[in-house]
């Protein structure tokens, strides 16, 4: 699935924050300037405006990254700042923050840019601001995206601008709607994504050159791999860089076991034994197309098991909410294909199901996905049980993943009832 999507669905979908064990590193230009981080939202240079709309969205206290960034960017004189952490950990409200508290409402012309790598993206940035900034009512928001159509030379009221790269480089220089010369904040957030996507770097670039000296940039990205390095530097000049490391999905506390079966009915045939034995709180299956999704949807129904189905036709808002309902318990089993492997994350799932090994198209096993269908992050350090359907002549595959994750993988009896109950032990 593309990253920008994957993104956003997890947006959609997250229900609370990601919590992290690691550290946040900071690397700064000058190790003597002292760095501030703060436990309290009270304790940072905030309006209490928006102190009022960061507790009515339910923040209570900064998140991780929020404790290290936040001061940084509200610092004056202001700092620059590139910041690496995963998609989860509320830097979106941070910088949503920082813009909030830099824009002077008396003044009505734009002085925030910031740029998103989709339109979508771009309008959830948008949501935060609306929702953060709810008692700010002199603060106004305005989107440089497709489709929205300003009159050359019309000069924009609204203090904030958020929009993707070329429809930002289009108002700035061809439409000169936006005075780039009194910008005093520019964002770039999701870095990884731009520079994935043709163009949106170089448009990007082009944007940030025509920004005055004393303009503060902030640059966010949930990967930071050498070529987010290099287009980070090109950026933002001396900035102060933070990190925090993601959470690494492990194998550690699941239980993998495996059948062998002869075709798709036996397959069926296993799947229900496992359903019938035990008892499931939600249960994940997954299939490799999505035919072999769709026959199993109606099959299961047809049994009357409460099933949702989730697949790549489905727009990112339908998928956020097959993946709500299922939370909610409205269905005990979620089918999905292998576009949907990564980024959901339903704390109660405790039955991960290969309907097939994920395999690439050289028929050898996909270890990624295989981890993303089953790996949890052992910060619920709840045991988890997968179970892999495997064709008699596809065992091997089972055994080059033991061999990959130094992990074992133990063979069933489909038919072996006893056996099944006792895994619930």
């Amino acid at each position: 699935a593309d990253l920008a999507e994957t993104s956003l669905l997890n947006k959609l979908v997250r229900t609370s924050l990601v919590d992290s064990s690691h550290h946040v590193e900071i690397l700064q230009q000058d190790p003597s300037s002292p760095l501030f981080s703060v436990k309290t939202f009270e304790e940072l240079p905030l309006k209490k405006e928006l102190l009022q709309g960061i507790y009515i969205m339910g923040f209570n206290r900064p998140s991780k990254i929020q404790e290290t960034a936040l001061p940084i960017m509200l610092a004056y004189p202001p700092q620059n700042l590139i910041a690496q952490s995963q998609s989860g950990t509320g830097k979106t409200a941070a910088f949503v923050l920082a813009m909030l508290s830099r824009v002077n409402a008396a003044e009505k012309y734009p002085q925030c840019l910031c740029l998103a790598p989709t339109y979508e993206l771009a309008l959830q940035i948008g949501h935060v601001i609306e929702n953060i900034g709810q008692f700010c009512a002199d603060i106004k928001v305005t989107y440089a995206v497709r489709g929205n159509q300003v009159p050359q030379g019309s000069a924009l009221q609204e203090q904030i601008v958020i929009g993707t790269p070329g429809t930002m480089l289009d108002w700035c220089f061809k439409r000169r709607v936006i005075d780039v010369k009194k910008i005093n904040m520019f964002v770039l957030d999701e870095a990884d994504i731009m520079i994935n996507t043709q163009g949106l770097s170089c448009q990007s670039i082009r944007i940030q050159r025509a920004l005055p000296k004393c303009c503060q940039m902030l640059l966010f990205s949930a990967t930071f791999k050498e070529t987010v390095r290099a287009f980070a530097v090109q950026i933002v000049s001396s900035p102060i860089v933070i990190k925090l490391r993601e959470e690494e999905l492990t194998l550690s506390n699941i239980r993998q076991y495996f059948f062998v079966c002869k075709n798709r009915e036996e397959k069926y045939r296993a799947l229900c034994n496992i359903y019938g034995s035990i008892t499931v709180g939600q249960a994940m299956i997954f299939c490799q197309t999505r035919k072999s999704a769709d026959w199993l949807s109606v099959e299961m129904s047809q049994d009357g098991h409460q099933v949702a189905i989730l697949t790549a036709e489905l727009t990112v808002a339908q998928r956020a909410n097959v993946i709500q309902r299922f939370r909610d318990g409205k269905e005990k089993v979620l089918i999905a294909t292998n576009v949907c492997a990564r980024g959901i994350d339903v704390q109660q799932v405790t039955i991960v199901v290969n309907f097939s090994l994920p395999t690439d198209l050289k028929r050898l096993p996909d270890f990624e996905t295989y981890l993303h269908r089953i790996g949890r992050t052992g910060r619920f350090g709840k045991r988890g049980i997968a179970f892999s359907m495997v064709e008699s002549q596809n065992v091997e595959l089972v055994q080059m993943i033991e061999k990959h994750f130094q992990t074992k993988i133990k063979q069933l009896d489909p038919d072996d009832m006893d056996e099944l109950e006792r895994l619930q032990s």
